[in-house]
C-alpha cells in the first residue's frame, strides 16, 4: 500500500466516523474544542455620597482650609495607565501633566 493510499484510507476512516457520531464538521474547519467564557454585564459604580456639611460652613463661616481645597483643586483627568493630572481644576493648558 503507498503512502497515498494510507492517506486516503485514513481520511476517509476518519469521515466515517464522524457520520457516524452526528457531529461532521464542515470541511477544512476544526470542531470548536472549547466555548467560549461569557462576557459579564458592565457594573454599575456606587454613587459617592454627598460631603456632610458642618456647622461652621452651614453658618456661612469659611474654613480656611477648605477655602484653600477649593482654589487648590485638581484637574483630576486620568489616563490610560491610570495617572491623574496634576495642574488645577479647569486649566485652560490643551495638554495634562501627569505624575
Amino acid at each position: 500500500m503507498s503512502k497515498n493510499d494510507q492517506l486516503r484510507a485514513l481520511r476517509e476512516a476518519k469521515y466515517a466516523r464522524d457520520q457516524a457520531s452526528g457531529g461532521a464538521t464542515a470541511p477544512g474547519r476544526r470542531a470548536a474544542t472549547r466555548a467560549q467564557p461569557p462576557v459579564a454585564p458592565p457594573t454599575a459604580r456606587p454613587a459617592r455620597p454627598a460631603p456632610a456639611a458642618t456647622p461652621a460652613s452651614a453658618s456661612g463661616a469659611v474654613d480656611e482650609p477648605a477655602a484653600e481645597a477649593a482654589t487648590d483643586a485638581l484637574c483630576g483627568h486620568r489616563n490610560m495607565g491610570g495617572r491623574t493630572c496634576t495642574r488645577e481644576a479647569g486649566h485652560t493648558a490643551k495638554s495634562h501633566r501627569y505624575s
